[in-house]
């Protein structure tokens, strides 16, 4: 978060003492908005945890989500190198944009943020009836049968490898990593479990 040094070092004056913030998803890294912040309203955002603009048009503080209970909660907040803009990381709840769609930039998407949206439909799937989708079925079948399929198809995506079949080794890779989600869906953990796990591996080796 923010230090008060960093604060301090905030240039106000660029653009009519307002500040303008990129508000990215702190998991699946899409950019969702962009918006400004005078003083106050950063001082709100970091008091509240609640991303908190400077409405141009109403000439008031205001909190995203405030009418629509889309808060933006804040994970971090960061300044550029030039001290003139904020990137903020944030958790949505719901969606962003009042068109309804997740993104303001929407249909812009990274293949990164595919694989956070994939994550989240196959959550969706775990009550749902086992007739709905292949999915549904599996979570139906418990927890053995999702990872003796795991298994196989981490078999079947090192064999494809071993006779150097990318076109396969592809096609197979997807299969593992689909069945992998949802094995981590089914145990309640999801990619940032690992995520995290990966970077306490790389930071202890520094």
């Amino acid at each position: 978060m923010l230090t008060a040094q960093q604060i301090e070092k905030l240039d106000w004056k660029k653009v009519d003492n307002l500040m303008p913030v990129i508000v990215q998803h702190a998991v699946s890294g899409m950019v969702l908005m962009m918006g400004y912040m005078n003083q106050k309203a950063l001082n709100a955002t970091l008091d509240s945890g609640k991303v908190t603009f400077f409405s141009r048009t109403k000439q008031r503080l205001w909190t995203k989500g405030e009418s629509s209970g889309h808060f933006l909660n804040l994970v971090d907040i960061y300044p550029d190198c030039d001290n003139d803009t904020l990137l903020a990381l944030v958790n949505p709840i719901g969606s962003t944009c009042h068109t309804g769609t997740e993104s303001c930039f929407a249909p812009a998407q990274t293949e990164w943020g595919f694989l956070y949206q994939l994550e989240q439909l196959l959550a969706s799937r775990k009550n749902a009836p086992p007739a709905s989708s292949y999915t549904a079925r599996l979570y139906a079948s418990g927890t053995k049968r999702i990872a003796q399929k795991v298994g196989e198809e981490g078999i079947e995506t090192a064999l494809a490898a071993t006779v150097n079949d990318r076109e396969e080794l592809t096609s197979e890779a997807a299969d593992l990593i689909y069945h992998l989600l949802v094995l981590l869906q089914d145990q309640d953990l999801d990619l940032s479990c690992i995520i995290r796990q990966l970077q306490k591996r790389h930071t202890a080796k520094e």
